[in-house]
């Protein structure tokens, strides 16, 4: 796919995944570089432009995620179902039977209770 960057005064002021439009000065090629990413431990940071190379660079860097929270993450992910199910029943009354949401806090309670005390990224990898 190809990608334009308008630069104006050093800026972009705007980025076309298409032709960009006739008539408007500044417009150059520009290509994307994202990091590649550890699964599980890493994100996309925001992208930033280098306008001194020829295309033009998006560069997506690797930012990392601390242990702590993807911990966050992980307990919140466990706790997930039994916010559904209460919420399904809240909306249709019955869905769900008071053991059934039990067995799922159970559930939630024991994944949490394992994700608590693990303190490397090793640690949470070996509970998914």
């Amino acid at each position: 796919m190809a990608i334009y960057v308008q630069i104006v005064d050093g800026e972009v002021k705007q980025v076309w995944d298409s032709a960009p439009p006739e008539g408007q000065e500044g417009w150059k090629s520009a290509v994307e570089l994202r990091a590649e990413l550890v699964p599980n431990r890493q994100y996309h940071s925001a992208h930033r432009y280098d306008l001194t190379t020829d295309p033009v660079q998006i560069i997506w860097d690797a930012v990392d995620i601390s242990v702590e929270d993807r911990k966050a993450s992980m307990k919140s992910n466990a706790s997930f179902e039994v916010m559904r199910m209460n919420m399904q029943n809240e909306f249709t009354p019955g869905t769900h039977t008071a053991e059934a949401i039990a067995a799922a806090q159970a559930t939630a309670d024991a994944k949490i209770a394992a994700i608590e005390p693990a303190t490397t990224h090793d640690e949470l990898d070996a509970l998914v």
